[in-house]
């Protein structure tokens, strides 16, 4: 018989109680198609840092007789490239460290202070809507755009005179540029954190926000009791960001620092030129050091991974 008798008394298709059977191989196998593509492409992106951390870890005539992703071998093997590098990059790791936390920090607070003023403040909108139209415009301002400009302002600003009471604590003269650095990266940066902010706020309980003002709370008393305490997942996000794009930039670095053998340069300038020599490039020399100008931005992230995430689900 072709069909199945039920408990109740009723019968089931044989044909039907094969569909479900299919309909699980079907699903099966689109799942294991989505997880084989998504691990090519998870391999397309980490066989370039496999290969980078390999030959971090090969000698330079390893470097040279092995294939890039292959693993060393125990006669190439060294941990020689990684002290040399450290050696190199210890002094611009404190130096970038100088310049990128204060301004990351300056840049995000001022950011959420702008962006508070422009959602929650009582302008009318044709007051708020110009002022965002600017700082949204100075998102897309390249880079390159600015090198000259800012080059002649910093030239224009006596900076080193006004700070000649901390050169006279024996601090060299050249950490000028890390203060350039700082003010140039937080004007820089502001729009960009401004725009996060006004995004985040524009989607907090406004009831809640009036319940305050109608018991008497100020403009300053309801940002610093409300407004700042639920603002730790955007700040994670702004940050994580802002950390990330003052840490790795090289433009501003070369137009205020200038040079590497400056004793205020920073990470980015030295691991530029480390590894080359008359010889050629020293690869292994240069990943190892790559690595480690990585780190602090990854320990960032690392720190701030779960705010980072509930920042930017909302």
């Amino acid at each position: 018989m072709s069909d199945e008798t039920r408990t109740d008394g009723g019968a089931v298709s044989a044909a039907g109680s094969d569909q479900p059977a299919g309909l699980l191989a079907e699903i099966d196998a689109y799942r294991v198609a989505l997880y084989l593509g998504l691990l090519a492409i998870l391999a397309f992106f980490l066989i370039p840092i496999e290969s980078g951390l390999v030959t971090s870890f090969k000698t330079s005539s390893g470097v040279s007789g092995t294939l890039p992703f292959a693993p060393p071998t125990p006669e190439v093997f060294t941990l020689a490239k990684w002290q040399a590098a450290f050696d190199a990059l210890a002094r611009g790791l404190i130096n970038s460290a100088l310049y990128a936390v204060p301004a990351t920090v300056i840049s995000a607070l001022l950011g959420s202070f702008a962006a508070y003023g422009i959602t929650q403040s009582n302008w009318k909108p044709k007051y708020k809507a110009p002022i965002l139209a600017l700082f949204v415009a100075g998102i897309f301002i390249p880079y390159q755009a600015v090198l000259v400009p800012l080059s002649q302002f910093w030239s224009m600003v006596p900076l080193q005179e006004a700070l000649g009471f901390v050169w006279a604590l024996g601090i060299s003269s050249d950490y000028t540029g890390v203060v350039e650095l700082i003010v140039t990266h937080v004007a820089y940066g502001l729009p960009i954190c401004t725009v996060l902010f006004r995004s985040y706020y524009k989607n907090m309980s406004e009831e809640m926000i009036e319940a305050a003002r109608l018991d008497g709370a100020s403009i300053r008393r309801v940002y610093r009791r409300i407004v700042l305490p639920l603002s730790g997942p955007m700040f994670a996000v702004v940050l994580i960001y802002q950390f990330t794009q003052i840490w790795n930039d090289l433009l501003f670095t070369l137009v205020l620092v200038q040079t590497e053998s400056s004793t205020a340069a920073p990470i980015v300038l030295i691991l530029a030129g480390l590894g080359q020599s008359l010889e050629g490039q020293d690869f292994a020399l240069r990943m190892a050091g790559a690595f480690i100008a990585a780190l602090p931005t990854l320990a960032v992230y690392i720190m701030f991974g779960e705010e980072f995430a509930e920042g930017v689900a909302t």
